[in-house]
């Protein structure tokens, strides 16, 4: 129906705005501190999940549907936090330019990323039926091709075209009409290599944030489309597609409590050890911890998606969007507790003043600058 059609652009438009928000340079400035914490704060909850998927009772699974390719799917789903919702909490912490602050929402940021990687392939196994080693390695490949050229010859090509168009037809509109242009070719592109659409609109989003010529009043305006149309329509439907009813069931109810638990764990431990090898405190590795466990709408997403291609079943559905409420719910005071423990070090004092200062002045706060050149003189 029309409905459930606007739903699905829903779905490419959120992964669009996600893209914008990933922030690729506060990954580079960072360092390697928070690739040790996403990789294991990727990989266990992700294996806690697909383990989870081989003992569920069979009535959780989809009709006809893999018990391999659910738990590759629900292994998935449980590994990826919202960047979002952990972006928004270190801010009202005033912990975004702390050190600790910036390696959580990077590291959140590279799940992400990974995340939606997994859930590409995954869907394009899942479209096949079952697992095949001709068709996987199609996959992956298809993959490591389109992210390849994506971020090398694909970012030229995105900043010219809203430069060009900027300069062009001296529109805001037009820009917005071409970022969602280019977030409908490279979507297209991944649909054709054989995996889900949602790839190719978070790579565009990530590219179009990086443009320079991206004003704020640019993504405002395709924002306020994106907030007021399409994303009340996505998650009325996703909220229309769940059955809290069936929670009535103890059977239910219970392995509902078991994946939260799961979920809480797996996402806990796996950045607790991810920031013990990164050389981080005991009590910075709890902040950490507590910051990555929050799934928000990025859960909803990634339910809905393996709810319209037949991986989940409607139980298993509602029971992974009542486990992104508790998870994100929890998140917000866990990690004020978590970080209202910590102490500011002598060299980040200093630093953070240093950057205020520099913040304050007047080159911080240009945004374009327009030079008189003499063509006259040779």
């Amino acid at each position: 129906s029309m409905i459930n059609a606007i739903a699905q652009l829903g779905v490419l438009m959120l992964l669009l705005l996600t893209g914008m928000e990933t922030d690729l340079r506060l990954v580079r400035r960072v360092g390697r501190a928070c690739f040790s914490i996403s990789a294991a704060g990727v990989a266990v909850p992700f294996m806690l999940g697909f383990v989870a998927a081989q003992f569920m009772p069979e009535s959780l699974l989809a009709s006809g549907g893999e018990r391999l390719v659910a738990g590759l799917f629900l292994g998935t789903a449980l590994s990826i936090s919202s960047v979002k919702i952990v972006a928004m909490v270190v801010r009202e912490m005033n912990f975004m330019r702390r050190d600790l602050g910036q390696v959580i929402v990077s590291s959140a940021i590279i799940e992400d990323t990974i995340g939606w990687v997994i859930i590409a392939i995954t869907i394009g196994i899942a479209t096949h039926g079952r697992v095949e080693v001709s068709s996987l390695a199609f996959t992956i490949l298809g993959v490591a091709a389109f992210m390849a050229f994506s971020f090398t010859l694909g970012r030229r090509i995105v900043f010219d075209a809203i430069r060009w168009t900027n300069d062009t037809f001296h529109s805001e509109y037009a820009v917005v009409t071409i970022i969602l242009a280019i977030m409908g070719a490279m979507a297209l592109i991944t649909d054709l290599i054989g995996v889900h659409t949602v790839l190719g609109a978070f790579v565009a989003g990530i590219l179009v944030g990086e443009s320079p010529i991206l004003s704020r009043h640019i993504e405002g305006q395709l924002r306020g489309v994106i907030t007021a149309l399409f994303m009340p329509v996505f998650f009325g439907v996703a909220g229309l597609s769940a059955d809290l009813t069936v929670l009535v069931d103890p059977q239910l109810a219970l392995l509902t409590v078991a994946l939260v638990a799961i979920a809480s764990i797996g996402k806990f431990g796996g950045a607790f050890i991810g920031a013990e090898v990164a050389g981080m405190s005991r009590a910075e590795g709890i902040a950490v911890g507590c910051g990555m466990n929050a799934r928000g709408s990025t859960e909803v997403i990634v339910a809905s998606i393996g709810l319209s291609i037949g991986v989940l079943s409607h139980n298993l559905f509602t029971m992974i969007v009542t486990m992104a409420v508790i998870t994100t719910l929890a998140m917000p005071p866990t990690l004020r507790w978590a970080l209202g423990r910590l102490s500011i070090g002598e060299s980040e004092k200093k630093r953070l003043e240093r950057e205020e200062v520099d913040q304050r002045g007047f080159i911080a706060n240009l945004e374009r600058l327009l030079v008189v050149v003499d063509e006259g003189v040779v």
